[in-house]
């Protein structure tokens, strides 16, 4: 069990305020793994982050900073969904994308 499993089953959440995908997120990543990657980000579970980036999420999580978390679309490849630091929205975006 990766750490980010760990953070994702103990309960903790936090709001994602307004939802937008960037142009090419739409075009290419499957409506499932951006649904699934957005549960798991509201849920904690950074997905496929290293043990730092993990803790940088936690730290920013209780000082309300930027959280950043990493996933994987069998057809789109890695994604990002990214929510900012005052909560008020969340973007799922290709790396390209940035």
């Amino acid at each position: 069990m990766t750490t980010s499993d760990r953070e994702g089953k103990r309960g903790k959440t936090f709001p994602l305020g307004r939802i937008t995908l960037t142009a090419h997120a739409v075009n290419t990543i499957p409506f499932t793994d951006i649904a699934t990657g957005l549960i798991r980000h509201a849920a904690c579970d950074w997905g496929d982050i290293g043990e730092d980036d993990s803790y940088q999420n936690e730290c920013a999580l209780e000082n309300g900073l930027r959280l950043h978390s990493v996933y994987h679309s069998r057809r789109a490849g890695e994604f990002w969904v990214i929510t900012e630091a005052d909560r008020s929205a969340t973007t799922v975006l290709l790396p390209d994308d940035y």
